[in-house]
């Protein structure tokens, strides 16, 4: 035996693990909530290893469990997919988006209420988030803003260089949309300008081939 033979098994065995729960998560996508009998034999396991990874994805909180009373005895445990679970599988939200936006600007033959559609969006949000920053230092500010980001999965990294406070977003979900209507880059600036209440510049960015979105932050004679 090659000595590194123990570790090689090793690692196919997480593989497997990781399919087997995979495969879980789908039956439980398309067949709706399943009780460890009925994922056992769709898998041709036995109940115990289900179990198993039925405990690994409830420890994940992708997996809960629901009782359903049949008449008299114990209830049946059931299996289903948590809400946060759901966000593992693909969605096809921007193609949507983008043929909505398509559709519109076709039947207008114009962009202006493509534009007015954005500047109603960032209204809606700078309402939705001026709350956050009331009462907070720059700094606050920026830490705020990336939070609220980061739930929206921008991935989102603040750091200080000299003068500036630097806004880094690694992720953009609307990167498809932003990239043919320029109007989302634009008023996301205007957005955070508003709620940082300070001059901000993009030097990068996602949908024009950057690496990063990357914003500038320029910090005032105020303390940050």
């Amino acid at each position: 035996m090659h000595p590194h033979d123990d570790g090689s098994r090793s690692a196919v065995r997480t593989q497997q693990l990781g399919s087997t729960r995979q495969t879980i998560l789908g039956l439980l996508k398309t067949s709706g909530p399943q009780t460890a009998n009925q994922l056992a034999a769709a898998l041709g396991m036995t109940e115990m290893g289900v179990r198993r990874h039925l405990n690994a994805l409830a420890k994940e909180q992708c997996v809960e469990v629901e009782l359903v009373r049949q008449g008299p005895g114990r209830p049946m445990h059931r299996y289903r997919l948590t809400e946060a679970a759901q966000a593992l599988f693909p969605k096809n939200y921007s193609v949507l988006a983008l043929d909505l936006l398509g559709e519109l600007e076709e039947q207008t033959a114009s962009t202006e209420l493509i534009e007015a559609l954005f500047r109603g969006r960032k209204r809606k949000l700078l309402e939705r988030y001026a709350p956050h920053m009331e009462g907070k230092s720059l700094r606050q500010r920026v830490d705020a803003l990336a939070a609220i980001q980061n739930a929206g999965g921008y991935m989102v990294s603040v750091s200080e260089e000299k003068d500036e406070l630097v806004l880094d977003e690694h992720n953009c979900p609307i990167a498809q949309v932003a990239g043919r209507y320029q109007q989302a880059c634009a008023c996301e600036l205007e957005l955070f300008e508003a709620l940082l209440d300070a001059p901000l510049e993009r030097t990068e960015c996602l949908s024009k081939g950057g690496d990063k979105c990357r914003y500038r932050i320029r910090v005032k004679s105020s303390p940050i």
